[in-house]
């Protein structure tokens, strides 16, 4: 039948709270939510009717023997479980009293004396309790306010409450615990499920200082977050990853103080993610797992600034599925983003090098100041564009691109791809013909290079003629070139020269740059010198 296996002495129907369709309850460390309470045929005694947090906790969906006693959001979400199996939890005064508790008996063996005047030992923990700013409750089973007036009297004081994972089930008990924190700032409710209020705007005040608001994983929609958000007038910043959050809706009139925004691992329908574009304050966007493949800003054109997330300074995309650079020219399109993290996602895969991919990111995204968690130096810029130009300049040409600037006109296509090559070009000039980085297919003998090692102070020395990968950092081939050349200790300068460009030695200065950064090419000779 889907029942917890139960004994005698389970079967007991003393001690069962009222009104229990709706409570929360906990079983061998998993919650649930009572969906029924009564009799099942065939089985004697009373039987609550359990909607499980977790799915595979369950054994079917609410019905048995063809009589569908509930229902389950999961086909396998629900089971029967006997009262005395679960517990209700305790009250918040309860858990706090239980968790910071001390023992009085141990310190205080008796009442004694200050300045003549008598104390009794529960005013001191009356005391103790005002002082906390900070309340940790998280896995305690807290099903509710408990007294008004005490609540006030022993942690008025708090900024910062952990109710995570609880037995909570209604925002008006929320509400009830809150409205005596007036200086609370923080709130964490994340594994918890609460039903929508009746009237949020009537429970505004017990929010009124709050900032920061966690609800992962509490099963919420994007809409019901909307109905709950009059609450929170002053809210700063909104975690919620792992909800069943899909379609997003334009909030009006609330959430409108929001700089942080976690949709992390909710399933998004991309075409209504611009419902958010509009919020004044957002500065910080994490759309990491949210199955994102396209991203269009269709307000201005390649190149110039959307009005669209005006404050928005950092964004993350880990862990999706982008698989065109052109989602990547629409992020140069925002018009404050510093900030990127795009890691894992398949447009990387096309790139055999993960630094030719963070280049072409560091080029296509001119205001950015940090990547991948990663702070972006002049020199990387720099380098990146540089690249960049020759990565891209023979399609440059081809496309009607020309040194001569009054010649110079790159097809629409070209510029839409490539928006910022004509800046580049301004900044650091067209590209010679001997500059052009050829694009090569991708196999394995296109990856090793002929290099010749010669040291010009040295000519004594024979030449040395390796074939090395192409992705090889400047570091590694330092150290190969020490053992070779067993200079122990020497500081080694690189240069190299090529075919191609007659009489010019360009400096190799990065050692964590890889050799195709410098675009060497087969049979070209890197100079080195020692000191």
């Amino acid at each position: 039948m889907g029942v917890d296996q139960v004994t005698t002495e389970d079967t007991m129907e003393s001690d069962v709270p009222a009104d229990l369709v709706g409570r929360r309850v906990s079983c061998s460390g998993e919650r649930g939510t009572v969906r029924f309470v009564g009799s099942v045929p065939s089985t004697a005694g009373l039987w609550l009717g359990v909607e499980w947090d977790n799915p595979e906790r369950g054994k079917h969906d609410g019905g048995h023997e063809g009589v569908q006693y509930f229902t389950c959001k999961h086909p396998t979400g629900g089971s029967f479980v006997r009262p005395k199996k679960a517990s209700f939890g305790v009250d918040y005064l309860t858990a706090v009293q239980e968790l910071y508790k001390f023992d009085v008996e141990e310190v205080f063996k008796e009442e004694f004396s200050i300045s003549s005047k008598t104390v009794e030992v529960a005013g001191f923990e009356k005391m103790r309790f005002q002082k906390l700013t900070v309340v940790a409750l998280n896995m305690r089973e807290v099903n509710g306010p408990g007294s008004d007036a005490e609540i006030q009297k022993t942690t008025p004081d708090v900024e910062s409450l952990d109710l995570c994972g609880n037995l909570l089930s209604c925002w008006e008990d929320v509400a009830a615990i809150t409205q005596h924190m007036r200086q609370l700032r923080e709130l964490l409710l994340s594994h918890n499920r609460l039903r929508l209020p009746f009237a949020p705007a009537l429970h505004r005040p017990a929010f009124d200082c709050l900032r920061v608001l966690s609800l992962t994983n509490a099963a919420l929609t994007w809409p019901q977050l909307l109905q709950c958000a009059p609450m929170w007038l002053q809210l700063e910043e909104l975690y919620v990853s792992e909800n069943d959050i899909t379609e997003l809706q334009r909030p009006v009139g609330v959430l409108q103080s929001l700089r942080v925004l976690d949709l992390t691992s909710n399933q998004l329908a991309e075409d209504t993610l611009l419902s958010i574009a509009e919020l004044p304050r957002l500065e910080n966007l994490n759309l990491s797992k949210t199955g994102l493949s396209v991203l269009q800003f269709n307000d201005v054109p390649p190149g110039c600034k959307t009005a669209m997330f005006p404050a928005l300074k950092t964004l993350v995309l880990n862990k999706n599925n982008i698989s065109e650079w052109g989602v990547i020219n629409e992020l140069e399109k925002l018009q404050s983003l510093a900030q990127l993290s795009c890691r894992y996602n398949p447009m990387l895969s096309t790139q055999r090098n993960p630094q030719t991919a963070s280049q072409l990111l560091m080029a296509k995204v001119g205001q950015l100041v940090s990547l991948n968690m990663r702070e972006i130096l002049p020199e990387d810029r720099r380098g990146a564009e540089l690249d960049y130009v020759k990565m891209f300049g023979e399609e440059w040409l081809k496309a009607g691109g020309h040194q001569d600037p009054q010649q110079n006109r790159p097809s629409a296509q070209f510029t839409s791809q490539h928006p910022r090559y004509q800046i580049f070009i301004e900044k650091y000039g067209a590209p010679d013909e001997g500059e052009l980085k050829k694009q090569k297919p991708f196999a394995l003998k296109n990856q090793l290079i002929n290099i010749t090692f010669v040291c010009p102070d040295d000519p004594d020395r024979k030449a040395i003629v390796r074939k090395l990968p192409e992705s090889m950092v400047v570091q590694k081939v330092k150290g190969l070139l020490h053992r070779l050349l067993k200079i122990p200790g020497a500081d080694l300068n690189l240069t190299y020269t090529s075919t191609k460009i007659e009489g010019k030695e360009i400096e190799i200065n990065n050692d964590l740059k890889p050799l195709q950064f410098y675009s060497i090419e087969d049979g070209d000779r890197v100079l080195v010198r020692w000191s």
